[in-house]
């Protein structure tokens, strides 16, 4: 599950180890102290530093970033790492309690769980009270209920995942959602239901639906039109790119487009394909392969009649063949 490998990525991490979290390197900074009235504020009210010199054997915040920062260091973190790996060590480091327990839940905006094997979307992920941007792609979901999502999200990647149906996910959506990545599944046409209009995602400005099995463009612009919001979309990858007044089609038909598989859709463009969404006919295209066997050595003619003796008791053997076309 997402939360499973959260945790495990949180392991990894290592944010209660040297140089973040909480030790003997940087217990005075932390330390309980006790206000003039008797009240206890806390953890220490200057986490980032302290003008007083430092006790024996700790370190200064900015040489524990540093120990984070430098590519030579043993506590460095790969070069390929996320932002939000290097924002929560850093944050282990300036203000460790945020990352203890539960705290975490309420700070991360970014999850970022990819190629981990995931294939449940649980609902620990209701935890993420501000969770704004999760990406969960190269893993084996191939469902995802809408209502296991914070309701906060603007961002859902899913990309390289095995997903083929869309209406769990369109049971309940986050409201916001501006960006949907669901390219390289096994979404496909016809949809059983209206599940890509703006019934279900009135504020989708992107949308990544490449590398999927999609052969009716009719009914997919159908349903993308009723997007007010949407500016960039993605269908590269699919059968129904095959067709020769696609991109035409498309362009005209979803006027406020502003890209299109990854080009810009300018003024130009739009006059060109002018009046090309009033024909529909043009997206109907067809093809036929005829194949012609000539002469056939080396096996025998399965037309050919057997002729047996009359009264013979010899088995009667007949052949059959079958031949593969791969395009």
């Amino acid at each position: 599950s997402v939360s499973a490998a959260f945790r495990e990525h949180l392991r990894h991490l290592g944010l209660q180890d040297f140089p973040c979290g909480l030790g003997s390197w940087n217990k005075s900074r932390f330390a309980l102290r006790t206000t003039p009235r008797g009240r206890q504020p806390g953890l220490g009210t200057d986490p980032a530093g302290q003008d007083e010199a430092l006790p024996l054997g700790e370190e200064s915040p900015e040489d524990l970033l540093e120990l984070l920062r430098n590519q030579h260091s043993p506590w460095a973190l790969p070069p390929d790492c996320s932002p939000q790996d290097q924002h929560l060590r850093e944050m282990a480091v300036l203000a460790p309690q945020l990352v203890q327990g539960s705290n975490i839940f309420q700070v991360l905006r970014s999850l970022r769980i990819t190629g981990k094997g995931v294939e449940e979307v649980d609902d620990g992920l209701l935890r993420f009270q501000q969770l704004e941007k999760l990406i969960l792609s190269t893993n084996q979901i191939s469902r995802i209920t809408s209502a296991n999502l914070p309701r906060t999200l603007k961002v859902l990647e899913l990309c390289c995942n095995a997903v083929a149906d869309l209406r769990d996910l369109c049971a309940r959506p986050p409201p916001g959602l501006q960006h949907l990545g669901l390219g390289y599944n096994r979404l496909g046409s016809p949809l059983q239901d209206k599940v890509l209009t703006a019934d279900f995602w009135p504020n989708l400005v992107s949308l990544n639906l490449s590398f999927n099995n999609f052969t009716d463009l009719l009914g997919l612009v159908s349903q993308l039109s009723s997007l007010q919001k949407l500016r960039v979309l993605v269908l590269e990858g699919n059968p129904l790119a095959l067709i020769p007044a696609y991109r035409g089609f498309l362009v005209d038909s979803l006027p406020r487009l502003s890209v299109l598989d990854d080009v810009h859709v300018g003024p130009d463009e739009r006059r060109q394909f002018h009046g090309l969404a009033r024909q529909p006919e043009l997206t109907r295209s067809g093809a036929r392969v005829v194949v012609s066997i000539g002469e056939i050595k080396g096996v025998p003619d399965p037309s050919a009649q057997q002729q047996l003796e009359l009264g013979t008791e010899a088995p009667v053997i007949t052949w059959s063949y079958c031949v593969t076309y791969e395009f």
